[in-house]
């Protein structure tokens, strides 16, 4: 990416989303909600601590804007700056702080995760399952601590697999998530749905995520007693 359209993309942020953005966080454990956002600027997700966002001029790029309040940024940025360049994992391209909102400038992922590729019944190779074990490894090998790799937290693009979200990689106690996962689709989805996917309803898929919650909660509760 050339610098001239990251810094037109900047420009154009500072200037028209961040003035203009009205983004708040009532719940630090629910997803930032955004209630104004001006035109031209797609909303493309929102998680706990931020929401990103595009614009059509500017396809290849995302700004993730953090709530007020909401802590993080400085996290990503080092994580980033950790994993220079790697084909499983975006890039930070720029970084910033306007109208107190903090902000990453980053290289655009595109696929699905895996979790709506359970919800539309698509294929999940296990080309992918390797694909993130490596840029998993990668990142250890970079002193990270891959933290909340879940299937919403990775994406499967032309058979590859790609990590989207790294900002917990600076957590330094054991996260099981990726594991689980890989144990899930190893005995469950291989066998059962390798050979011919099929949608799975999402009040299926999230009971099997609120179970999955409260075991590992009281596997934790567990051990603490």
């Amino acid at each position: 990416m050339d610098e001239t359209t990251i810094g037109s993309f900047v420009q154009l942020a500072e200037r028209h989303l961040l003035p203009a953005l009205d983004l708040v966080s009532i719940d630090p454990g629910d997803p930032v909600r955004v209630l104004e956002a001006p035109e031209g600027f797609q909303l493309l997700g929102a998680g706990n601590y931020a929401a990103v966002f595009t614009h059509r001029d500017y396809s290849e790029l995302v700004i993730k804007v953090y709530a007020p309040g909401r802590g993080g940024w400085e996290d990503e940025r080092e994580v980033y700056g950790r994993l220079g360049r790697h084909p499983a994992y975006s890039a930070c391209y720029a970084a910033g702080e306007k109208e107190g909102l903090r902000y990453l400038v980053l290289k655009r992922l595109r696929g699905k995760t895996m979790y709506q590729c359970m919800l539309d019944g698509e294929p999940i190779p296990e080309s992918v399952i390797e694909d993130i074990d490596e840029a998993l490894d990668y990142a250890r090998g970079r002193g990270l601590h891959p933290h909340d790799v879940h299937g919403k937290n990775v994406m499967v693009s032309g058979g590859k697999g790609l990590v989207v979200d790294v900002s917990d990689f600076l957590k330094t106690e054991p996260c099981m998530m990726w594991d689980d996962l890989k144990r899930a689709y190893e005995r469950i989805y291989v066998p059962f749905m390798g050979n011919r996917p099929f949608p799975v309803p999402e009040w299926v898929m999230n009971g099997v995520r609120k179970g999955y919650r409260w075991i590992r909660q009281a596997a934790l509760d567990g051990r603490s007693s």
